[in-house]
C-alpha cells in the first residue's frame, strides 16, 4: 500500500503541462480599433465645431479672401494697362516716323515752280481717273470736301505743324476732323477745279507757305520723282 502511494507522485511528476494559447490575431486587431478611435475622438473634441464659429469672425474672414482677390484683380488690371500704354506709345512714336508716297504707278509732271507766268505750288501726278490716293504722313483732316480751284480736295495738318493738300479729287474717303495715319486711303484721283487732265495735286506747306515738295519729302525718306519709299525699302531689307 505505501508503495503504491508514493508511485503516483512520480507519474504526475512527469507530464507535460499544456500552454496557454496564444492571444488570436482577431483580438489584436479589435484592441487596436479601439485604441484608434479613441484617439481620433480626443482630437475630434478638441476641433471647434464650425456651427459654434462666431459669424463675424467667419464674415472677417470672407472679407478678407474677398479684398485679396480684388487686389489681385486690380493688380493685373494695372499691369495690363502699363503694358497696353507702352505698346500704343511706341507705335504712336513709330506712325510718327512713317512717310509715303501718296499713290503708286503714277507719272510725275508739271514740278513746283514758275509755269504760264504763275508759280505752280505743288506737283501733279498723272493717274487714271478713280485711282485711290492715301495719306503721306499721320494727321488730322482740316478740309475735305470743294476747296475752289482745287476742286474736291483733302488737306491734312501734320503733327509738326505742316499740311498736305491732295487737289482736283473725283472723291473724297474722309471726314474733316478725322485722324488719319499714313497710307491711310483719302480720295480717288480726278479732274476737277481747275485741272486739264485726271491727276493728283500734292502741296505741302509749311507755316503757311508753300514749298516744293520734291527736297522736302526726300529728306524725310520719300523722292517722289522716283517714287522711292524709304520707309519700306529699310524694311525690305532689314
Amino acid at each position: 500500500m505505501r508503495q503504491r502511494l508514493s508511485s503516483e507522485p512520480d507519474r504526475y511528476r512527469g507530464r507535460r503541462r499544456v500552454p496557454t494559447p496564444p492571444r488570436s490575431r482577431y483580438a489584436a486587431v479589435v484592441t487596436t480599433a479601439f485604441v484608434g478611435a479613441g484617439v481620433v475622438a480626443l482630437g475630434a473634441s478638441a476641433l471647434p465645431d464650425a456651427k459654434s464659429v462666431s459669424p463675424s469672425v467667419l464674415d472677417e474672414l470672407r472679407q478678407s479672401s474677398a479684398l485679396s482677390e480684388d487686389l489681385a484683380a486690380r493688380g493685373e488690371s494695372a499691369e495690363r494697362a502699363s503694358r497696353d500704354s507702352g505698346r500704343g506709345g511706341a507705335d504712336q512714336a513709330a506712325e510718327e516716323e512713317v512717310w509715303l508716297l501718296p499713290l503708286q504707278g503714277y507719272d510725275f509732271n508739271s514740278p513746283y515752280g514758275v509755269r504760264w507766268g504763275k508759280l505752280h505750288t505743288g506737283v501733279d501726278l498723272v493717274a487714271p481717273e478713280g485711282t485711290p490716293y492715301v495719306a503721306i504722313h499721320a494727321g488730322k483732316v482740316t478740309k475735305a470736301g470743294w476747296f475752289g480751284g482745287y476742286g474736291h480736295a483733302v488737306i491734312v495738318q501734320h503733327a509738326d505743324g505742316s499740311e498736305a493738300i491732295y487737289g482736283h479729287s473725283s472723291a473724297v474717303s474722309v471726314k474733316e476732323g478725322q485722324q488719319v495715319k499714313a497710307g491711310d486711303q483719302l480720295g480717288l484721283v480726278g479732274n476737277t477745279g481747275h485741272s486739264y487732265g485726271s491727276h493728283l495735286h500734292l502741296e505741302v506747306h509749311v507755316k503757311g507757305e508753300p514749298l516744293d515738295p520734291v527736297p522736302w519729302l526726300l529728306e524725310r525718306g520719300v523722292d517722289i520723282k522716283l517714287q522711292i519709299e524709304a520707309f519700306y525699302s529699310d524694311v525690305a531689307n532689314s
